[in-house]
């Protein structure tokens, strides 16, 4: 009887270390999600609206506001959707830790500094930063979201030419620009370029 319950026992343990691994495997997956959202609260520096208070620990991420997952993916974001809130702050690099984001909307916010090169690397759908500060060029990069179908960056402070790169995105349908063009040399190509399509 005694061996009997100490190999009852036993097996109790190594189910119980069964179960407990493919959990643990699974939720140090979505930790990189987890840290990404929170290194893009970090960057917001006034939330008028208070909009990002539900960011914290007593939800799981994919309950905060904004923040959509996939059904497909347990606990991967997908996409961001932080229109009009008045949220003033820098877009984090760590946005590239996404790897699952398909879509991005932060318009008509008060978002400053540059769009992070990082975002080049994910495979957006929809990227829509109109009516913030996003200063410097248009990063090239974004190039290489080869399924992106609408760009939309219409009223920011982006300086230089619009990038020819952007003729390789065979599925884009919308894109939106205004950008300022730097003054040359000689001091007669200053002024801005405006762009604005519907490629369908």
């Amino acid at each position: 009887m005694k061996a009997f319950a100490s190999f009852f026992f036993l097996y109790i343990v190594v189910l119980c270390i069964h179960l407990w691994r493919p959990i643990t495997a699974r939720s140090m997956q979505n930790e990189p999600d987890r840290l990404a959202l929170i290194a893009f609260k970090d960057g917001i520096t006034h939330d008028p609206l208070g909009m990002m208070s539900s960011w914290n620990d007593t939800l799981q991420f994919c309950w905060w506001s904004g923040v959509y997952c996939s059904h497909r993916h347990v606990n991967r974001v997908v996409g961001l959707n932080l229109f009009s809130y008045g949220l003033v702050g820098s877009l984090s690099p760590h946005i590239g830790n996404l790897t699952f984001l398909r879509t991005i909307v932060l318009q008509n916010n008060s978002f400053h500094s540059e769009v992070p090169y990082e975002m080049g690397g994910l495979f957006l759908l929809r990227v829509v930063l109109s009516n913030n500060s996003f200063e410097g060029k248009i990063p090239t990069n974004l190039t290489n979201c080869s399924e992106l179908r609408e760009l939309n960056l219409i009223d920011n402070k982006l300086e230089g030419k619009i990038p020819k790169e952007l003729g390789s995105l065979s599925k884009l349908t919308a894109l939106g620009l205004v950008v300022t063009i730097s003054q040359e040399r000689s001091q007669l190509h200053s002024g801005t370029s405006h762009l604005s399509l519907n490629c369908q």
